[in-house]
């Protein structure tokens, strides 16, 4: 079972294709630090789903006999099994952090065999690198397209060069850009990540303007916030701790969520949809925009005691 998930993943069968991160220098991520890259045998990722679907039928039997008609449901909340919470598998999510980066023809098997062993599986999503969604060609992304790979989340996190490269993302801005624009393309849904405070207490503006730009170009389905936490034992980390980086305070980091909003022309759903962000900031663009800038205006129009109100506690953001 991969170790990370999206929140939106929360309910989804978790199915391990590759371990750690193929690139693992980010400075602000500490997920993978010290794991050595694997990608599994498809015969392995597929005895793993095999597992899940014995796991499913056992559990069907268990439904019978406590009388419940094979109604999973019920077993699958009490027990806490959330990619049975529906009585069935719904959607799946294939990690590690870069699934990816599997050869296309082995990525299919998996896929196709996920849909063979679960009928009623109407999803199946992965997180990937934008370098590696460059690597692929336009056909083989509608490849996976069809053997039903419904939606990628990659990490855009910044827009600024500066930024990308202070933190050692590795893509530029450009190369975002068309990563992005080739997955929107191939048809599969396209989530991408940004993250809040990533250019500092320096360079928070030019963090909200360089990443809204580069998210007007893409016009991904999802837009997916997260907000910067230092987290010992990485390098960004250090580098605060040595007095070379500069973390935003609160309301410069809602000031750069607002200029970056502000400054959307996109159609995408903007969702803030993780216990470290600030402010839970939803809507789809541009429908919803005014309504979300008006949130956050009222928000640091209010003293800071007031304004404790409406933020996440400093101690759930840690969890």
């Amino acid at each position: 079972m991969p170790p990370y998930r999206p929140p939106s993943e929360a309910d989804s069968l978790l199915i391990r294709a590759t371990r750690s991160c193929p690139w693992n220098k980010c400075e602000f991520c500490m997920m993978y630090r010290g794991e050595k890259f694997e990608i599994k045998k498809v015969s392995q990722i597929k005895e793993d789903i095999r597992i899940a679907k014995d796991f499913t039928s056992k559990l069907k039997e268990l439904s019978w006999e406590y009388g419940l008609g094979g109604d999973l449901s019920i077993i699958a909340r009490q027990s806490n099994i959330p990619w049975l919470s529906e009585g069935c598998v719904k959607t799946a999510f294939i990690g590690d952090s870069n699934s990816l980066v599997m050869k296309v023809d082995d990525l299919r098997e998996v896929i196709n065999f996920l849909y063979e062993t679960f009928p009623t599986l109407k999803r199946v999503t992965s997180y990937a690198r934008a370098k590696t969604a460059l690597r692929r060609t336009p056909e083989e992304l509608k490849r996976l397209k069809e053997a039903g790979l419904s939606r990628l989340h990659l990490g855009l996190e910044s827009g600024d060069d500066k930024v990308l490269k202070y933190v050692n993302k590795g893509p530029t801005a450009s190369e975002m850009i068309e990563a992005g624009k080739k997955v929107v393309s191939s048809g599969i849904s396209l989530s991408e990540y940004i993250m809040l405070g990533l250019g500092g207490k320096e360079r928070w503006m030019q963090n909200a303007l360089g990443t809204a730009k580069v998210l007007n170009e893409i016009n991904p389905d999802y837009i997916r916030v997260r907000t910067l936490m230092l987290i010992p034992g990485t390098p960004l980390y250090d580098k605060a701790k040595a007095g070379e980086f500069e973390p935003a305070q609160t309301v410069e980091i809602l000031k750069e969520e607002r200029k970056l909003i502000e400054n959307l022309k996109v159609s995408s759903f903007f969702v803030s949809d993780h216990i470290m962000n600030y402010l839970r900031v939803d809507g789809k663009l541009p429908e919803d925009k005014e309504k979300m800038l008006k949130f956050i205006d009222d928000v640091l129009s209010t003293s800071p005691e007031e304004r404790e109100i409406y933020l996440q506690p400093e101690e759930l953001r840690h969890l």
